[in-house]
């Protein structure tokens, strides 16, 4: 008998020894997980810009004369402006360019805009320079001795060229100013030089009017260039309007032009299986990704998540940290949100490239694990996030199509793709992921 009972109490310790080791056993790591999505690119003031500086026909950079033009062509966004500016050589500051507006590239209904556009352009003083006489002061760029001679404007503001000298020519007998649409993006401008040796009376003769090399710009605001009754910048009209030379003034275009990046508010997910939010090679599943990825609005996405197998939660981020209200998300801003997790987890997410018609950013289908062999994972994680193309409408150029979402008209427009969600591979060219976004994720 005590033989058995010593037996039984052997067997009972055994099987309690055992369930306390299955239990250690099935012990997950577990944390909680603070994640940011930053923008790391910066702003940029202008969609396209430059320089113009070589002939039409020449092999060199030079000025224009009599009969001679200058052309460039660039690619606008629906509802931008187009201002530039060439010295009139024949003086001390003077310049052609548009008034404070810029030229219109696109009509009320949005449509590119063709047509000799040189009523809108105007004959400007940059008040840096004190005027001489046209066509004939010591200290004009075809007589002067070196670049930035002359004494100072005592009138130091931009304004209109004033005529002291009863000599100035009209301005449609100096330039012609012609502008072409390709297409509904893109658009080539024809500066030509239509004066003659008889066009600037002097009083020691007539002489032609030469232009120079000069910068453009395409933009959305007022003329980025100069504002009519302040003095000038100093990003290198001066350059342009005394001496020809457009350098610095290209330098600082070349400096603000480009993409903006923009992301819109995205969802996040918790999970355990793979392909959460979409699978890769296949269609869009019509659950709610098409409408992040054209329009920014995750919250259909989000309902859907409820019902998808293997996601352990879900939610919406969409107010930039210290916002007081959702929005989209702008250059060196950021989102946060935190997850609970345990190992096994995944995190996936998904936030929209704003220029664009279809794309987010995302990690692909098996999201970002959060342990690593038990130790929960922190630090930057975004070489593990990729631009997707979502499949569901055609692409434009990136910052430029009248459907992406800052210019379209209205949420879900644009052609149909119906093709399958991929890495981005259209033909345009695109930043780096990172160059764009930033994600870090931290552990406690």
């Amino acid at each position: 008998m005590g033989y058995r009972l010593s037996f039984l109490l052997i067997a009972v310790m055994f099987v309690f020894t055992a369930c306390d080791n299955n239990s250690t056993d099935n012990t997950k790591a577990s944390g909680t997980f603070d994640v940011t999505i930053s923008i790391v690119s910066t702003a940029r003031m202008f969609p396209s810009g430059g320089v113009f500086n070589t002939p039409t026909g020449a092999d060199a950079p030079a000025a224009i004369f009599p009969g001679e033009s200058y052309e460039f062509s660039f690619d606008a966004p629906v509802g931008s402006k187009l201002s530039f500016a060439t010295m009139m050589v024949q003086s001390n500051d003077f310049f052609y360019a548009p008034d404070g507006d810029g030229i219109d590239l696109f009509d009320s209904n949005g449509n590119p805009v063709s047509g000799d556009v040189t009523n809108q352009v105007m004959l400007w003083d940059a008040g840096t320079e004190a005027n001489q006489e046209p066509g004939t002061g010591m200290d004009q760029a075809p007589r002067q001795s070196a670049a930035n001679t002359g004494d100072a404007d005592p009138d130091n503001t931009v304004r209109p060229a004033p005529d002291t000298y009863n000599n100035l020519p009209a301005v449609s007998d100096v330039i012609q100013v012609t502008l072409t649409a390709n297409s509904d993006i893109n658009f080539t401008v024809r500066i030509t030089n239509v004066s003659t040796s008889s066009t600037l009376s002097t009083s020691t003769g007539t002489v032609a009017v030469p232009l120079s090399p000069g910068v453009f710009v395409v933009h959305t605001e007022s003329n980025p260039l100069f504002t009519n009754g302040q003095a000038d910048a100093g990003n290198g009209l001066e350059g342009i309007a005394e001496d020809g030379d457009p350098s610095a003034l290209s330098a600082w275009i070349d400096e603000n032009t480009g993409l903006t990046n923009i992301l819109a508010p995205g969802v996040y997910a918790v999970h355990t299986r793979k392909d959460p939010l979409f699978t890769e090679g296949s269609a869009d599943r019509g659950q709610g990704l098409e409408a992040l990825a054209e329009d920014g609005d995750p919250s259909l996405l989000n309902d859907a998540l409820a019902t998808v197998t293997g996601v352990v939660s879900h939610g919406i981020f969409n107010t930039p940290d210290g916002a007081s209200a959702p929005g989209p998300l702008t250059p060196g801003n950021s989102y946060s949100f935190s997850v609970n997790a345990e190992e096994g987890d995944y995190l996936s997410f998904a936030t929209m490239f704003v220029q664009s018609n279809d794309l987010f950013y995302a990690p692909d289908g098996m999201g970002i694990a959060l342990f690593n062999n038990g130790t929960a994972v922190s630090g930057d994680v975004t070489s593990q996030i990729k631009l997707w193309d979502a499949g569901t409408e055609v692409n434009e150029k990136p910052g430029f199509g009248a459907n992406q979402a800052p210019r379209q008209s209205g949420a879900n427009t644009g052609t149909t793709e119906n093709g399958t969600v991929r890495q981005v591979n259209d033909g345009f060219s695109y930043p780096a992921v990172n160059e764009v976004i930033k994600v870090t994720i931290q552990s406690r």
